[in-house]
């Protein structure tokens, strides 16, 4: 949660789990949570902490990243950890002059 900055809401949604599951920590039954975990440290290895917030909400080739978590489509936010560790974290210019 910390590590991509996701609110409760999201947590929540991408778990799962209702609200109050969260808040007493009874999430450890949850197998995404470690598969996440697990996806998450091997790109925290190579990307700082604040490069993966704003990254899980930058729109990125297939959509965003957070987008993938909360519709629970690990498949897609795994291709998303993917691309990140081939290309990095790419920020493409506004368009203005420069």
């Amino acid at each position: 949660m910390e590590l991509l900055g996701l609110t409760d809401e999201e947590l929540c949604a991408t778990l799962d789990v209702d609200p109050l599951s969260l808040l007493s920590g009874q999430l450890d039954h949850r197998p995404e949570l470690s598969i996440l975990l697990a996806l998450l440290d091997e790109a925290a290895e190579r990307t700082s902490p604040a490069a993966l917030r704003r990254w899980v909400r930058a729109s990125g080739p297939a959509g965003r990243p957070i987008g993938a978590l909360v519709t629970r489509d690990f498949a897609a936010f795994e291709d998303a950890v993917q691309a990140l560790a081939e290309r990095g974290f790419v920020i493409r210019g506004g368009g203005g002059d420069g």
